[in-house]
């Protein structure tokens, strides 16, 4: 399958090391991708102040990679989840469809629902599988107690987002077993990490990121494990706001795969 890897906007400014760990991982594992000219915003930050600009932003990058015979591949969760809400609204209304093609003219381009919108972790799991990662794995992290985060974006709304069983997901948990690392059944691994919160109501954020973190060590877990930009750097700069130190070690769940593959060196 060919893949058109969305970085969007956030890894770019704010986590370099996502982009450089998974196109080490992708070119390990033989993926067919490719970073496509023109993508931009997924839209995501729009949704509340402008729907129709939201959809806009969606399906313009939806068409670009339509025009490229490339599925996105995405690895922010927020881009993944308001594409493939995106595509899910314009694909089943006609005349949405119409009136966001409307506004595409005028770069020359047409939406016509041909591609498919998957996250890091599908790919990963459903589209590669864990045979073939398994093989890969050199390294292995044996003795490491990991606690998995999840997001918000890769599980909600299940009937959009459709990664896993929302309400009992395992996909991360088994690639992180693949690894030969311990995953960690924490009670709040499926709970917000309070990103989007932040300057509306800091508290309560806060407090979402606090537990989270202190159930994870309640669980002598040694590394809590990301897959979404935001998440990763919610629960890891507020750790010395929260606890007066840092506590626990974030890692995305692309630099702890390059790890078991001997990869983290040359990353």
């Amino acid at each position: 399958m060919r893949y058109a890897l969305f970085l969007g906007c956030n890894i770019p400014a704010r986590l370099p090391e996502y982009e450089t760990s998974a196109k080490f991982l992708l070119k390990e594992l033989g993926v067919d991708f490719e970073e496509i000219e023109g993508f931009g915003c997924c839209g995501y930050p729009f949704k509340v102040i402008d729907l129709t600009t939201s959809l806009v932003l969606s399906a313009k990058n939806l068409t670009l990679a339509e025009r490229e015979n490339r599925h996105i591949l995405s690895l922010c969760q927020c881009c993944y989840g308001t594409l493939k809400k995106a595509k899910k609204m314009l694909d089943e209304d006609p005349s949405l469809r119409n009136q966001i093609n409307e506004f595409l003219k005028a770069d020359g381009l047409n939406y016509r629902g041909t591609v498919e919108v998957k996250h890091l972790l599908h790919v990963l799991y459903k589209d590669l599988g864990p045979e073939m990662i398994r093989e890969k794995v050199s390294n292995p992290l044996s003795d490491i107690k990991v606690a998995t985060h999840y997001g918000c974006h890769s599980l909600r709304p299940s009937s959009i987002v459709e990664l896993d069983d929302p309400s009992d997901p395992r996909l991360l948990e088994e690639l992180i077993n693949i690894t030969g690392a311990q995953s960690l059944l924490v009670n709040k691994r499926l709970e917000c990490c309070g990103a989007p919160l932040l300057g509306t109501n800091d508290e309560v954020a806060l407090n979402f990121t606090r537990e989270k973190i202190a159930d994870a060590l309640k669980n002598e877990a040694e590394y809590l494990c990301v897959a979404c930009p935001y998440c990763k750097l919610q629960l890891e700069n507020f750790q010395e706001r929260l606890f007066g130190k840092k506590v626990l070690s974030t890692i995305l769940i692309t630099n702890l795969i390059n790890m078991a593959f001997g990869l983290q060196k040359a990353h």
